[in-house]
């Protein structure tokens, strides 16, 4: 594992999800200094948040470790990746309030018979 090569690479996962360190600390539950320390190769990272960041931002490990392979798992759907990036950010109650609505919505499709399923 090139420890160098890892912070360039979480700070392009990071930049990738349109965060910022400490958008980006708060998901993986560490602080902006410790991202920052990181993407400078100030700071040694383990296996266990490289796994949390693999896990969190569905990133292959491969390329993360090592810079081999795509950065991603998948192809990204990003409309949903924004989605999830404001959904993030909202607090539980509207968090709740957009889940229903979400579920109101399907609901409504169903009922129409527009549904794609």
């Amino acid at each position: 594992m090139n420890e160098a090569e890892i912070g360039k690479r979480i700070m392009g996962v990071r930049k990738a999800a349109g965060l910022s360190q400490q958008e980006f600390g708060d998901r993986i539950k560490i602080s902006r200094t410790h991202v920052g320390s990181i993407e400078k190769n100030q700071r040694t990272i383990n296996d266990r948040l490289i796994n949390l960041i693999c896990i969190t931002f569905e990133v292959n490990e491969q390329w993360l470790r090592n810079g081999k392979g795509a950065m991603f798992d998948q192809p990204k759907n990003h409309k949903m990746e924004k989605a999830m990036i404001n959904f993030n950010k909202l607090d539980d109650l509207l968090q709740d309030f957009v889940l229903k609505e979400i579920n109101g919505l399907l609901e409504y499709m169903n009922k129409k018979g527009k549904r794609n399923a």
